[in-house]
């Protein structure tokens, strides 16, 4: 039987940890992977672009688990009332190919979005960092704001969106967080003026500038969210020639990230390095630093495997028969027959 997990038991497992609990264990079971990393069989991902959004199938494993992660990126879908991005995923294990776990991955990917941000902020923001500029506020501003805030002491947080219903939206989502201080800022100039941490996390397909040189100060950490596929980028190409640029899966980032603007090159520092102690981070406090995230397969398989032990742990979610039952594994027809359908066994 393979436990399948939906969205309420997704909804369901976060309340039952704590949001914000959730998002620092997260970051912790992805840097355990992370500095893992020689054990994984790792690939970019396979896209499907259009015009107007992209389709991605994102595989990983290693000796034990194999997972892969259904998802999609169409910035238009909100006008219809629709998610930008949507996901499911699957973890199988590697000596049978069984499926161990299929699960909604929407909700899951913007908690593993932040938990990644905050793993590479713990590894390259200035100690004692307490001011962020949010430029982005859809869909994945709060969960950014509550690990910033929860996890690395961020107590004032300028948010900035050309939507000011996304503002609104961001703003009373996180007014049960009092000790957090948000401030609503009149451009991007101003939300980033004196922040230790910018966040650039904005949606639309296209070759944007959102953060100038003028813009950054020393000392800045850059959590550039928002460029994660090609023809989509956030950064003036300017920012990143002066910065140290990390990134999560070079090939990948070549083509997704911010620096698809420059030439192959163009010297980057992978931040597994940094994590398992093989290569420096940030070097001293003037230097800025960015991390052009674009979401990687290995954070999703990291996420697959925490939803599984929490909700075995916690006995949520349910067991169906993803594969046919194999009491003679030579005769795959008698499905086929009246009787043949399976159960479905609820564990919650």
């Amino acid at each position: 039987m393979t436990r399948f997990v939906d969205v309420p038991t997704m909804s369901r497992l976060v309340q039952a940890v704590g949001v914000t609990q959730l998002i620092g264990e997260l970051a912790d079971a992805i840097e355990h992977d992370f500095v893992r990393w020689a054990e994984f069989d790792k690939s970019a991902r396979v896209a499907s672009h259009s015009s107007i959004g992209v389709i991605e199938l994102m595989p990983v494993s290693n000796a034990e688990r194999y997972a892969f992660k259904y998802v999609n990126g169409h910035p238009a879908n909100t006008a219809q009332g629709l998610y930008t991005v949507m996901a499911f995923g699957v973890l199988a294990e590697v000596e049978t190919g069984y499926p161990l776990l299929l699960s909604e991955l929407t909700i899951a990917t913007a908690l593993r979005t932040c938990a990644t941000s905050l793993m590479a902020a713990r590894a390259l923001a200035r100690k004692g960092a307490r001011r962020m500029a949010l430029i982005g506020n859809g869909a994945q501003s709060e969960f950014q704001a509550l690990a910033f805030h929860s996890q690395l002491g961020i107590d004032e947080i300028a948010v900035f969106d050309v939507d000011p219903r996304a503002t609104d939206k961001l703003i009373r989502n996180l007014a049960v967080y009092p000790a957090l201080k948000i401030t609503r800022a009149a451009s991007v100039a101003d939300a980033v003026r004196g922040a230790d941490i910018v966040t650039t996390v904005t949606a639309d397909k296209a070759l944007a500038t959102i953060l100038t040189p003028d813009m950054i100060e020393p000392g800045m950490h850059i959590n550039a969210v928002g460029g994660d596929c090609p023809g989509k980028t956030e950064l003036h190409a300017d920012v990143l020639r002066a910065a140290r640029v990390f990134v999560e899966y070079e090939p990948q980032t070549r083509i997704e990230g911010d620096i698809q603007q420059l030439p192959v090159s163009f010297p980057v520092t992978d931040l597994w390095r940094v994590l398992a102690g093989t290569q420096t981070g940030r070097e001293n406090d003037a230097q800025v630093t960015v991390f052009d995230s674009v979401g990687f397969a290995l954070e999703d398989y990291s996420t697959l495997r925490y939803v599984l032990a929490q909700c075995e742990a916690r006995g949520l979610g349910v067991e169906v028969e993803l594969v046919p039952g194999a009491d003679d594994p030579k005769d795959l027809f008698r499905h086929t027959r009246s009787g043949a359908s399976g159960a479905v066994r609820r564990v919650a």
